[in-house]
């Protein structure tokens, strides 16, 4: 069964299924001892309709993990549309910070859900890129450009955070959001020099 992801009552259910694993997560402190029945029983509603939504736990994690970092990114970030290089020290630093929370909260029992919610912020900070460097890329570049440009900076962006949230070594956030702003800064240059003069 295809559900219509604009219809208001999907939206709803999917937002009754979020909120009752986010209050589970709260309650258990861990995601793995959660369970689809966990979820319903504190949704209210049947395992038919988990299932009409979501193909399995992993698929629903995943869709979780997506809402979040969207909601993350929304409340730090202006608009999209507003978004500009100016930002970028906010990009960086937000996912630097979602990971050194995320990684205070996961327990050995969660570890096989850590690459699933660490590729789901990465592909939220993709897509924020690419949306903006196709608004502000000089004329010319190519679609392809501003793809492997965006999915290049992303997973820098991401790679050096998740390194540095696995072993700090006294380094602060500050002084890694710097150095990493200051290659962001200059691998995008080529596709933005002309308005960052």
């Amino acid at each position: 069964m295809i559900v219509n992801l604009n219809d208001p009552r999907v939206i709803r259910t999917r937002q009754l299924l979020m909120q009752a694993f986010t209050e589970l997560l709260e309650q258990k402190r861990n995601i793995y001892s959660i369970s689809v029945h966990d979820i319903t029983t504190r949704a209210t509603v049947n395992r038919a309709t988990f299932y009409a939504h979501f193909e399995d736990k992993f698929a629903f994690l995943e869709n979780w993990m997506l809402d979040k970092s969207q909601i993350i990114l929304k409340k730090r970030l202006p608009h999209e549309s507003k978004f500009n290089v100016g930002c970028l020290p906010t990009l960086i630093q937000i996912v630097f910070e979602f990971l050194t929370g995320f990684r205070q909260h996961i327990t050995p029992g969660d570890k096989q859900f850590e690459p699933m919610f660490e590729i789901a912020m990465q592909k939220e900070v993709h897509q924020l890129l690419l949306k903006w460097l196709r608004k502000e890329a000089v004329t010319g570049v190519s679609q392809e450009k501003l793809e492997a440009t965006s999915l290049v900076i992303s997973w820098g962006i991401f790679g050096s955070a998740l390194q540095w949230s696995r072993n700090p070594q006294g380094r602060k956030v500050e002084t890694m959001v710097n150095e990493v702003l200051e290659v962001v800064a200059a691998s995008l240059a080529p596709v933005l020099e002309r308005r960052t003069e």
